[in-house]
Formats: structure tokens, sequence, C-alpha cells
């Protein structure tokens, strides 16, 4: 059973394998390293670690690991913010688009009206 976190930790950043490939570390060296922590290894590569849990084993060989899910989490972050923007900039070119009504139908604005294979 994994020790539990130290007060004041919250669950939060998740480090996952990706994040250990990235830091270089060697898969034969980590999966021993967990079960001297007494760290669930299959846990591990199914659903991931807490970063707190990670270093509250203290040993400073975790930090280069988490700094990678760091970074890993800001760039997903950056990407959610930009394609919410860009969703934003597109309702928002979708509610200023002329639409007319001709005897009480919807008709879409020339520059937008289908083709007809022509």
């Amino acid at each position: 059973m994994p020790a539990p976190l130290p007060s004041g930790c919250t669950p939060s950043l998740r480090v996952t394998l990706r994040d250990v490939r990235e830091a270089r570390y060697c898969l034969a060296g980590v999966r021993p390293w967990f079960r001297r922590h007494g760290l669930d290894w299959q846990d591990f590569l199914a659903h991931g670690i807490d970063a707190a849990r990670l270093r509250a084993t203290g040993d400073g060989l975790v930090d280069p690991v988490i700094a990678a899910a760091e970074m890993r989490e800001a760039v997903t972050a950056e990407a959610a913010e930009a394609a919410e923007a860009e969703a934003e900039a597109e309702a928002e070119v979708q509610a200023s688009a002329p639409v007319t009504v001709a005897q009480g139908s919807v008709q879409m604005p020339t520059e937008m009206e289908p083709s007809h294979g022509g």
C-alpha cells in the first residue's frame, strides 16, 4: 500500500510514463525504484501517479520527471486556451454574419451558400 501524502500536499499533477521517458530515465531502473519506495508499478502504468506522492519519497531523482510533467501540463494548458480562444472567435464571426429573412424563412448570406455543382 502506498504511503499517504504528507500533510499540506494535495494531489494535482499526474506524472505518467511519458514523463519518465521525457526525463530520459531507463525503465529497467525505474521499476525497481518504484518497488523500493513501496509504489505500485502497474497502477502507475495504468493511471500515472501524483507528483506529490513522488516528492514524498524524498528522492531527488524525481525532480526531472516532475519537471517533465509540469512542462507537459503547461503545453497542454496553452493548447487548450488557444483552442478556446479560436472557438470564441469563430462564434463571434458566426454571430455577426448577416442573416436575411424573406417571407418568414431564414436564408443564408450569399457568401455562405453551398455551390450547386456547376
